[in-house]
């Protein structure tokens, strides 16, 4: 239903960017909040940012993405978008898309989750 892939590929050099786009069909994005999730090898799952479905457009951020990361939405192409600057070795993760939720300051993913896709941050 859903799907995420990274633009350029997911393999980018210490302090690159990268921009990764979610995409869905049979689902349409701007009716929920959607959100970017990662799990890197041998760790837990991390909430990373999640977009809000109202007009406001409000945004939540990871304390590990705040400053470098930016979430957004192009609705017109059923498209929600993470833009990813100052990439870190830390960064290495599958990154998954899904509708999110943010509760009492942590995020958490819901019903419809995208399929991964791997992001290698490494020199």
């Amino acid at each position: 239903l859903m799907s995420a892939a990274g633009v350029w590929g997911g393999l980018v050099n210490p302090g690159g960017s990268l921009r990764l786009s979610c995409t869905a069909a049979g689902l349409t994005l701007e009716e929920y909040p959607i959100g970017w999730f990662r799990r890197a090898p041998g760790k837990e799952r991390e909430g990373v940012s999640c977009i809000a479905n109202n007009k406001d457009g409000r945004t939540f951020y990871s304390n590990s993405a705040k400053g470098r990361f930016t979430i957004s939405r192009d609705n017109s192409l059923n498209t929600v978008y993470l833009q990813m600057n100052e990439l870190e070795v830390e960064d290495t993760a599958t990154y998954f898309c899904a509708t999110c939720q943010v509760v009492m300051g942590s995020l958490f993913g819901m019903d419809y989750w995208g399929k991964g896709t791997q992001v290698t941050v490494s020199s």
